[in-house]
């Protein structure tokens, strides 16, 4: 599995573009900004984009859905529930103070436990509310695309609209710490790091060690 992390936008997205080394059939996690960029990465290396997927609907993560689908034919990707809030005219006017654009419709929503694939890649949506509504990770051992719920030394923030801490850290506590301690954790920003392993999360991680 071939796994590119690009930092992109003026907010420092940590953009994936994740593809099947034999068949060259991706997706890309997180289109942040910088499409230019992206899109000629997988041209150098031949890359059929699949999907565009936005761990979260924020326009941080999303706001160059729109040129690249207009690149690659590829189908925009939300869960379920992130697709209805964001569609919300009055959340899209309060994110609009980003001053960034939102995306276009989801084309393929999808909802915990559906695995998107992408020739040998296989990931799986694990749905972890508490950033938004419809906050997912994406899973393919021993890979964890984390979006905004995890970083390395880290969480995603509560305080926007649809945000909700006790959720958060449930999500966090069931979805992620119950997996491997090798997995590799690739965070929706590099606050604290450009990546780290559920382990380390669980041992150093200020947010998660004691009293939570």
């Amino acid at each position: 599995m071939l796994i590119k992390q690009m930092v992109v936008g003026g907010m420092g997205v940590c953009c994936y573009v994740v593809a099947c080394e034999e068949t060259k059939e991706g997706l890309i996690i997180d289109a942040g900004g910088n499409e230019e960029e992206i899109l000629a990465y997988c041209d150098r290396h031949g890359l059929t984009i699949r999907y565009i997927v936005g761990t979260h609907g924020h326009p941080d993560h999303v706001c160059g859905n729109a040129r690249i689908k207009a690149a690659t034919g590829a189908q925009i990707v939300l869960h379920v529930e992130d697709a209805v809030f964001f569609g919300d005219p009055q959340v899209r006017e309060y994110f609009s103070m980003l001053g960034l654009p939102a995306s276009p419709p989801a084309d393929k929503v999808v909802r915990d436990g559906e695995v998107l694939t992408a020739g040998t890649v296989h990931l799986t949506v694990l749905h972890t509310p508490g950033h938004t509504p419809g906050g997912i990770c994406l899973y393919s051992a021993p890979h964890l695309f984390s979006g905004d719920t995890l970083f390395a030394g880290g969480v995603g923030r509560t305080d926007f609209p649809g945000g909700d801490t006790r959720q958060l850290m449930e999500s966090i506590k069931q979805k992620i710490l119950t997996l491997p301690a090798d997995t590799v954790v690739w965070p929706g920003h590099g606050y604290g790091g450009s990546r780290s392993t559920i382990g380390d999360e669980a041992r150093n991680n200020p947010f998660l060690v004691g009293g939570w």
